[in-house]
């Protein structure tokens, strides 16, 4: 995979989406003194890159109800069956995010819920998957850092 190369100016124009994705490209322009024109075209052309894919939103899950956060630790019977049990965790939209690890667990899943007994019917949902020996959960007290627009920015001071 080649590397793109990024210049000062798609650099700043990434900094200002990275804070804000509905930054409209006219305040873009406006700030880096140049057409919101050529604010397109290199946004269209970092996206064919590859680099931006899409745009974000961030919702406020406790106000939705949703508070509740636990990560699971996934043990499988066999690990030819990982894409398998995969393809069942996507059928539980609970399951927001599922990792292949190596170590301790075979995956491992953030779940969001609304409360304790909610929690516990997932995490029943995904031990009854076929190819899972047992699981192990971890309950969120508190998310603390949340922020991957430091590492965004990180990453393009690096450039």
């Amino acid at each position: 995979m080649t590397k793109v190369k990024l210049d000062e100016i798609d650099h700043q124009i990434l900094d200002m989406l990275i804070d804000n994705t509905r930054t409209p490209f006219t305040d873009i322009a406006k700030k880096l003194l140049i057409s919101a024109g050529t604010v397109h075209v290199r946004v269209k052309k970092m996206e064919e890159a590859g680099i931006i894919q899409g745009s974000s939103l961030t919702l406020d899950y406790v106000k939705l109800g949703y508070s509740f956060i636990a990560y699971v630790g996934i043990f499988l019977e066999k690990t030819h069956q990982t894409k398998f049990v995969l393809e069942r965790l996507i059928g539980i939209p609970y399951v927001t995010v599922a990792h292949i690890t190596t170590g301790k667990f075979n995956i491992f899943c953030k779940i969001r819920a609304r409360d304790t007994q909610h929690a516990k019917n997932i995490i029943f949902k995904i031990d009854d998957i076929d190819g899972i020996s047992r699981t192990e959960t971890m309950i969120s007290l508190e998310e603390s850092i949340n922020d991957k627009k430091r590492l965004m920015h990180t990453i393009f001071n690096e450039l």
